[in-house]
């Protein structure tokens, strides 16, 4: 029995991307499971991944992209008890996920709960992760607290508004003219970033600056973001959007100055979040994590926005309109 994945012949644009049809299915190692993938999401970090500018993976082409998966158990490894065939399991696999089928260790998955819908739960393995992350374990924010957010009208974006909300955060978000409805829907006060100057914007709003701001653009915005905190306020970066796509900013000098700033006497700090570095250090954290976003989806206190279903040969397609920002929330892939 054969399978279908998406592969990356070589750096570069979408046109990349191709669909293989493998003749045989992977078997699982010691330690491992064989899962049929049901979900996967386009996600920014997968073109910076495709366009091999994404610092945590040093794989070279060809190969599969795919962030994040929810899927089936379909065949157990020797020695894997904690899981049987027909459990629904999740996980950030960084790459691979663009696949039918893919093989993992069974002890970096996570158990989907029965009542949580799989397209549901795919988008909080990577989004609501990160702004959960950033919230709880670099922030460390507290009820009240004021916060900047860049992209708010991006999947990352969204989640911590939502996050934010339950957390009686006072949000102000950065995004196109085209997604203020979307920001002011998740209570958020929106800030045109085409037309109007943000750091003036929340100097006004605020009289003295955020307590935190949470930047995924990079270059020159991370400074304009610094000057927005008020004193004992911290920036924390997460992504290097203008780099990426090359509208100024340099990943290695970007990360130097975030180091830099928190070193210099301005009365306020500076980090740099990596979802992938973060799980490395703390690997206890990240299923912990996840297990409190799938209790918060639980309960209806959080609820994904989804823009799009595609089926896997339309990756180009979806890395496309991410590119162009023409998306509302996330992409999935129905997979299997």
């Amino acid at each position: 029995m054969g399978y279908n994945r998406i592969i990356i012949t070589r750096f570069g644009g979408p046109e990349v991307m191709q669909m293989v049809e493998e003749s045989a299915l992977p078997e699982p190692k010691e330690g491992e499971v064989r899962i049929k993938v049901l979900k996967t999401c386009a996600n920014f970090t997968d073109i910076m991944i495709r366009k091999g500018k994404y610092p945590d993976v040093k794989d070279k082409p060809p190969f599969s992209p795919g962030y994040d998966m929810v899927g089936v158990v379909d065949k157990l490894g020797k020695g894997v008890e904690e899981f049987k065939v027909g459990d629904r399991v999740a996980d950030m696999t960084v790459i691979g996920a663009y696949s039918e089928y893919i093989c993992l260790p069974a002890v970096r998955l996570t158990r989907l709960p029965d009542n949580i819908d799989a397209s549901e739960a795919v988008t909080l393995i990577l989004s609501y992760m990160a702004a959960y992350q950033m919230l709880h374990r670099i922030a460390k924010i507290s009820k009240g607290n004021s916060i900047l957010i860049h992209g708010a009208g991006g999947a990352v974006g969204i989640a911590m508004l939502q996050l934010g909300k339950l957390l009686n955060l006072k949000m102000y978000g950065t995004a196109s003219k085209s997604k203020h409805d979307l920001v002011e829907k998740h209570g958020g006060i929106p800030i045109d970033y085409k037309e109007e100057d943000f750091v003036k914007c929340i100097q006004k709003l605020t009289n003295n600056g955020v307590d935190v701001a949470f930047d995924p653009i990079g270059g020159e915005n991370f400074k304009k973001s610094f000057k927005s905190l008020k004193s004992g306020g911290r920036l924390v970066a997460f992504g290097f959007y203008n780099a990426v796509m090359g509208k100024g900013g340099n990943i290695p000098m970007d990360f130097i100055k975030i180091l830099l700033w928190n070193i210099l006497p301005n009365r306020r700090k500076a980090s740099f979040y990596s979802i992938g570095g973060l799980r490395k250090k703390h690997p206890e954290w990240f299923k912990e994590d996840l297990q409190a976003l799938f209790k918060l989806l639980e309960k209806g206190k959080i609820r994904p926005e989804i823009s799009n279903h595609f089926t896997l040969d339309k990756a180009k397609e979806a890395h496309e309109k991410i590119e162009k920002a023409e998306i509302k929330g996330k992409i999935i892939f129905d997979v299997s």
